[in-house]
């Protein structure tokens, strides 16, 4: 069943984050599904400009349309990651999405708050949420890129205008995570001291926290064993604090990096272990499974997996 972003977040205010997983293909997809199902999570499945162009819009519709027919206790919004204003509506005009993300983080104060405003205008009218950023991450993602020193936090006065003049449904804030791989070098970490100002300002307001992938070392390690140079001090966040972000009000957490992870070592171990092999499918039925068991492992450090009934109750 698609919900939109709005109805999640009311059940998991406060008590837990739904995982917000990024797709391109139907492996992923399958898993994701089977996954939120076996560990019963509501869940959020995202598509990016990078995954609409890859594997084509129609394509992802038609996946996630047939996973819901074969998952039918599922429940889930489907969102547009990291959207600009021309993309975001062409999604809220296709009756597809159930939420959007306006990215316009890059402009000035002035400008987010226009273009925001624009975007909830007309998702509002269509009943479809509204996720905006407000601060910058650094990092890369696809082709938004970052250079840490121009990374800033996202500045609580600044929130409670922004929500107040744009209407947004919730507030992808900069509180300390990076896109990509190669997060945190040494003690960084999530500023908590600025999810609980934020959430003082403005109590309710959902927290979207990007750039939240952890990326497990072991995982690391196991690509590099199969052939990967991938540099061996790539930190992520630490899974154990996003139970403790949740109870501040931190409502969804993005996850795409360690989905890849998972992806690359399954494919290059297989491969190392059978190189007369050639067939794709071989592989691609372990990798469902174990991103299937990726998520469920999310879905509890998330606090979301045991909720799937308390999100059907509240519709």
């Amino acid at each position: 069943m698609i919900v939109t972003t709005k109805q999640l977040y009311k059940v998991a205010y406060g008590k837990f984050a739904v995982g917000a997983y990024n797709v391109n293909n139907m492996e992923q997809i399958l898993g994701l599904f089977r996954g939120c199902v076996q560990s019963k999570a509501p869940f959020i499945i995202q598509l990016s400009k990078g995954a609409r162009k890859y594997a084509d819009k129609r394509m992802l519709e038609a996946l996630i349309r047939t996973a819901e027919q074969m998952f039918p206790d599922a429940i889930f919004a489907v969102h547009l990651d990291h959207g600009d204003e021309e993309t975001c509506y062409d999604c809220i005009d296709s009756g597809f999405y159930s939420s959007v993300m306006i990215d316009a983080s890059h402009e000035s104060f002035a400008e987010n708050i226009a273009i925001t405003k624009r975007v909830v205008e007309r998702a509002h009218k269509k009943g479809i949420s509204v996720e905006a950023e407000l601060g910058q991450l650094g990092g890369v993602e696809e082709d938004i890129k970052v250079d840490e020193g121009h990374a800033s936090l996202t500045n609580p006065e600044e929130a409670v205008e922004f929500v107040r003049e744009t209407g947004c449904d919730s507030l992808a804030a900069a509180i300390g995570t990076s896109h990509g791989a190669y997060k945190f070098q040494g003690k960084q970490g999530l500023h908590f001291n600025v999810i609980e100002e934020i959430q003082k300002r403005i109590p309710g307001t959902p927290i979207v926290m990007h750039g939240s992938s952890s990326v497990p070392i072991e995982e690391v390690e196991r690509i590099n064993a199969a052939g990967g140079t991938l540099d061996p001090s790539a930190r992520g966040v630490n899974e154990n604090e996003y139970l403790p972000a949740a109870k501040l009000g931190v409502t969804k957490v993005n996850i795409d990096t360690d989905g890849r992870l998972v992806w690359t070592r399954v494919h290059r171990e297989f491969f190392r272990d059978h190189p007369e092999q050639f067939d794709f499918r071989p592989p691609g039925k372990i990798f469902v499974e174990e991103y299937a068991n990726f998520i469920a492992h999310k879905n509890e450090k998330l606090g979301s997996a045991g909720q799937l009934d308390a999100a059907r109750a509240s519709l």
